[in-house]
């Protein structure tokens, strides 16, 4: 498994997010990677490198131009609309809600600022741009690794990004790095590429970005959206429009399923992702499933099953790191990349 590793990741290191009515401390945090590194480097799975930098012009294979600007120039803006900001992240408090208009960027930075986000848990800081592009290089290097004849790679940065849209942070992403590295391998030359989402919570950003195409297969396992975030996409009816009808699996699960039924829901997905044929596979990895997190039960021994389980499929495979806050992060994380190399 070769690893490559955002060296950058913490200097994106938010401060307090609104939850819920009270600013609390972020729960997306730099500490997140330290315990998955240290878990690969004690099992010795693989190298870990630090990626190549990519482009700005292949992440607009997927972000819209402007977005991307408001990306690496908020920090100055921020810092410019009062040097005491230095000291406090920069948090929406207006959104373009049904019936405003989002097709004209507003002069005003906290109007932009509420354009570009869809919640206030997802602070920037001094560090966010710098973090994310570091990030996405990940993506895009663990991508192009499977296209230079690696089985299987492993994109290990935060902040994650299954809930970044084309135009929009949320959910603590930025940037989509699993979007960005299935967009890589189309424009690397293959026809058909798959996205599994093994997160707790629905990859809102990533359906969006593919729902009206047929060159990329979505499939997301997560928890009910009408109990958990991002609440607004994930439904099980949702499967694609136009051409990409038929592209889009979503499998949301109640809050009480356990280790069995999400197996279950998994061979489903992998028995689609066989339907399709792609050429090559990207996992957004997330594994707040664990029971220790308060998700759907898995234990363990269940993340080297959903390892071994993505090996059979028999495609490269490139994961990106998604959630999961927990002590046992690295753990499973690892089980997971684990089960997949020892596959028989």
């Amino acid at each position: 498994m070769l690893t490559f590793y955002n060296e950058h990741h913490a200097q994106h290191r938010a401060r307090r997010e609104c939850h819920r009515g009270d600013m609390v401390p972020c729960r997306e945090k730099p500490e997140r990677i330290d315990l998955v590194l240290a878990e690969l480097q004690r099992r010795g799975l693989g190298e870990i490198v630090t990626p190549h930098r990519v482009p700005l012009v292949s992440l607009e294979r997927i972000h819209s131009p402007r977005y991307l600007h408001f990306l690496r120039s908020a920090w100055s803006e921020w810092l410019a609309l009062d040097p005491a900001n230095a000291d406090r992240d920069a948090l929406p408090a207006s959104w373009p809600i049904r019936g405003m208009r989002a097709d004209i960027e507003p002069d005003a930075f906290h109007g932009r600022l509420g354009l570009y986000s869809m919640d206030s848990g997802t602070p920037l800081t001094a560090g966010t741009w710098n973090a994310a592009k570091t990030g996405a290089d990940c993506a895009i290097n663990a991508a192009h690794a499977l296209r230079l004849g690696e089985r299987g790679s492993f994109a290990l940065t935060r902040p994650p990004g299954h809930h970044a849209g084309t135009d929009f942070f949320g959910g603590a992403c930025f940037l989509n790095n699993a979007a960005l590295a299935a967009q890589h391998l189309l424009d690397d030359g293959l026809r058909r590429v798959a996205i599994l989402d093994l997160d707790y919570h629905h990859g809102n950003g990533t359906q969006g970005i593919f729902y009206g195409r047929s060159d990329v297969l979505f499939v997301s396992i997560h928890a009910d959206p009408r109990s958990d975030y991002p609440y607004y996409l994930g439904h099980a009816e949702e499967t694609g429009s136009g051409e990409g009808l038929g592209y889009t699996m979503n499998l949301p699960l109640p809050r009480a399923a356990g280790a069995q039924q999400w197996m279950a829901a998994l061979e489903t997905a992998c028995i689609k992702l066989g339907m399709f044929a792609p050429e090559a596979l990207v996992v957004s990895l997330g594994v707040d499933t664990a029971a220790s997190e308060g998700g759907f039960g898995l234990q363990g021994a269940d993340f080297l099953r959903i390892g071994e389980r993505i090996a059979w499929l028999g495609l490269p495979t490139a994961f990106v790191f998604e959630g999961g806050l927990g002590q046992d992060i690295g753990i499973h994380t690892v089980n997971v990349l684990e089960g997949f190399e020892t596959a028989a």
